[in-house]
């Protein structure tokens, strides 16, 4: 028995009648006949009462197009779902990122993408960027939006750049500081920073210490975080400044204030990191990030 025995069956159970179902199907008549034949011997019961003018279903027969009906069903089902998962409609997407980084564009990305694809289910992990880049290389990541990797972690991976973020200086609304326009390198030697941890930030500590070369000097002191809500609770609470994107505006209540530095850093950039074999519905999710960034660029 195969399907199209199947699809025969119900077309002529339907339509109760040979020739119509000939016609619905794109057949000639006696194949068809022959066909039904077959598969009432296969199966060793009559579906069919035949009469002159028209077939009418036994009570197996009654059984059987039920049956018949759902196995078309799941066997459609199942061609649409390998379909959808090769077109990347269909899934699951593992996201990693940097929270402070994508506070801002990454709900109005997963909105914007999960209209694109209700059908892949999207997982979120936040992560630093050395554990981003060892999820992608053991393939337990899609895709990572986060800061570009240096060219010995990157290798074999595809940075795609996203936006480029301003930085600025973090302090709480009481600070000396809150009052200046712009802050430049001698308001800033004597302060204390406030940064996130070495152990599970090494690349953001080595990103300072080339911003502090670029100011000519070294900070007093460095209280270190594991987390961004740590941070900005630190700042808000008057226990040191932070250099942080413009990004953290998203997260920023009335006790943080940040000033523009002078002369302007250079930016961060925020990127999109894939294996270069990459799944289509993670092109698609960068598309949606890109998309939510331009819409950002444009409201700011």
């Amino acid at each position: 028995m195969e399907l199209r025995h199947l699809r025969y069956f119900v077309a002529v159970a339907e339509e109760q009648n040979v020739t119509r179902a000939a016609l619905r199907l794109h057949v000639s008549q006696p194949p068809l006949s022959r066909q039904i034949r077959d598969l009432e011997e296969e199966l060793g019961v009559k579906l069919f009462q035949r009469t002159a003018k028209s077939l009418v279903l036994t009570e197996a027969g009654k059984l059987f197009l039920n049956e018949a009906r759902e196995v078309l069903l799941r066997a459609e089902k199942a061609v649409q779902t390998v379909r959808a998962i090769a077109a990347g409609d269909r899934g699951q997407l593992r996201v990693g990122y940097a929270p402070s980084l994508t506070v801002e564009i990454l709900p109005r990305a997963l909105g914007r993408f999960e209209n694109e694809c209700p059908g892949v289910r999207v997982s979120l992990h936040d992560l630093s960027t050395v554990e981003c880049i060892e999820r992608l290389n053991a393939r337990k990541l899609d895709v990572a939006l986060t800061v570009r990797p240096s060219r010995k972690e990157g290798r074999g991976l595809v940075f795609r750049e996203i936006v480029s973020y301003p930085l600025f200086c973090a302090v709480c609304a009481s600070h000396p500081l809150a009052r200046r326009r712009a802050v430049g390198a001698e308001q800033l030697r004597n302060e204390r920073f406030i940064g996130y941890t070495r152990e599970d930030y090494p690349e953001y500590q080595e990103w300072m210490s080339g911003l502090f070369a670029r100011l000519r000097f070294e900070p007093l002191a460095m209280q270190e975080y594991d987390s961004v809500t740590g941070l900005v609770a630190s700042v808000e609470a008057g226990r040191g400044v932070a250099i942080v994107t413009s990004s953290l505006r998203a997260l920023a209540g009335p006790q943080l204030k940040l000033i523009p530095i002078v002369p302007k850093l250079p930016p961060l950039v925020l990127g999109a990191v894939t294996a270069s074999d990459a799944p289509e519905f993670a092109t698609r999710f960068i598309a949606a990030v890109k998309t939510a960034a331009a819409g950002l660029s444009r409201q700011g």
